[in-house]
């Protein structure tokens, strides 16, 4: 399988940063934009510490960057981590639908359709 250019340490700091729910939400709020911790912590029954912790995690992974807006630290998405992990999964799907191309191929041009002729199973094939 070609390399995507991005490690597989790398990979797996940021797969297991998302195998958190609370993790996961907190992305889909910053899909939304740019929030605080206390903003982050808004929608969820855990500590603004506890979600703090979550956010070093993301940060660790490359998912989320931290600013300094006068008193404010504000969270920001990294889109380019996610468009890594989506070019690494794209790998496999472009493979996976490669084959179901082929096989498409092989059932259109195994399906008879002369009349009076019938495909299936139980009737014997020419192969080429």
């Amino acid at each position: 399988m070609a390399d995507s250019g991005d490690t597989d340490e790398s990979l797996d700091r940021t797969f297991m940063a998302l195998a958190d729910p609370v993790r996961r939400q907190l992305i889909a709020r910053l899909s939304r934009g740019s929030a605080t911790v206390n903003e982050l912590a808004e929608p969820f029954p855990i500590s603004t510490q506890a979600v703090s912790k979550h956010i070093q995690v993301l940060e660790q992974a490359g998912l989320v960057t931290r600013t300094r807006d006068a008193q404010r630290r504000p969270v920001h998405l990294n889109p380019a981590r996610l468009e890594a992990m989506t070019s690494w999964i794209d790998q496999y799907r472009l493979v996976k639908e490669s084959q179901f191309r082929n096989l498409d191929a092989v059932l259109a041009r195994d399906t008879d359709t002369t009349p009076g002729r019938t495909s299936g199973p139980d009737t014997p094939r020419s192969r080429s």
